[in-house]
């Protein structure tokens, strides 16, 4: 007798050669159209599903867990933060939770220091400038920004991207200093040239530039509060690539509207998708739409995590990429 594939409910569309190979290994329920599932439609899908699929759009809290049917045992989560996910509810219904990490380390790297130097040099500001038809020509005193050669770049949680962005910091000439709830082992710091401050708020007042790296969880939810943003120097700029609640969003937007921090980068919001329409007016503010990992071979990487992690969990085997509460 064939043994009957799972049912794998997929919540959002992903790459072509994922999907493919999604149909060939399980019964899957894509969506082709790529429209976000409400409330209603994620309840209907944990009553049905044997394994659900879902994204950081899909907020699977307790409310949606208590509908889960008998049959769903994962949740294969298509990204690497897992604060959309209700851990403790899960597990108390023994459903097992993975995520996709390690596969987006270098790509959310590389746009933290893009925004990093876009914050400093204008660069978002010269080219609206061009495409507006306004630009009149170059002048000795036109679109000044900051050199990041020689400053100091503070990072907030030294995980995986933290040291890939530290990696990079270094080629352009920054200094690295990092906050973390564990020091790093003195070999990574000596490998990064990189300074632990224990204290996150002496660390905030002597740094130029603040990346935000860290997980968001209870913890961490306005680690950046308006008390320690006011700790940031003047010509101080901040960059988020992590999680939106993670700074307090209304605080920040303030300081940068009274100029009393230089500038911002952000590719997460608070209330995202909703964005603060005050950011919106702010010529020194940088805002993109959660891109930070957005590349094809990131997306791909992705998805052969979340089929590795559903064919070894139906295989009877702890899928490799399993979260343990507590340990993000």
């Amino acid at each position: 007798m064939t043994k009957k594939k799972p049912l794998v409910i997929v919540t959002r569309k992903l790459p072509e050669a994922i999907e493919t190979r999604m149909m060939e290994l399980f019964d899957a329920r894509l969506n082709i159209d790529d429209a976000p599932m409400d409330k209603a439609a994620l309840i209907e899908a944990v009553k049905q599903a044997d394994v659900l699929v879902p994204t950081v759009t899909d907020r699977i809290d307790a409310a949606i867990l208590a509908h889960a049917g008998p049959n769903l045992r994962l949740i294969a989560n298509f990204g690497t933060g897992v604060d959309h996910v209700d851990l403790q509810t899960a597990r108390s219904r023994g459903i097992t939770v993975t995520n996709t990490p390690d596969v987006l380390t270098e790509d959310t790297a590389d746009m933290t220091m893009a925004l990093i130097l876009s914050v400093s040099r204008r660069i978002g500001e010269g080219e609206r400038l061009i495409r507006s038809g306004d630009w009149a020509g170059w002048g000795p005193t036109f679109m000044l920004g900051h050199r990041i050669w020689g400053k100091r770049l503070g990072i907030l949680g030294m995980g995986r991207i933290g040291r890939a962005l530290a990696r990079r910091a270094r080629g352009f000439g920054l200094s690295v200093h990092y906050h973390n709830r564990r020091r790093v082992h003195e070999d990574i710091e000596e490998e990064l040239g990189a300074t632990w401050w224990e204290s996150l708020d002496q660390m905030l007042a002597h740094v130029d530039v603040v990346s935000v790296n860290c997980p968001h969880t209870p913890a961490t939810y306005h680690l950046l509060s308006a008390r320690r943003l006011k700790l940031l120097q003047p010509h101080a700029i901040l960059v988020n690539t992590a999680r939106g609640e993670v700074v307090d969003e209304t605080a920040l937007t303030r300081m940068l509207a009274n100029r009393e921090i230089a500038g911002a980068g952000l590719d997460v919001f608070e209330h995202e998708p909703a964005v603060n329409p005050k950011l919106l007016e702010l010529d020194n503010a940088v805002l993109l739409p959660h891109m930070g990992s957005a590349t094809i071979e990131g997306r791909v990487d992705m998805g052969e995590k979340v089929l590795i992690n559903i064919k070894t969990f139906v295989d009877g085997h702890t899928p490799p990429d399993r979260v343990i509460e507590g340990l993000l």
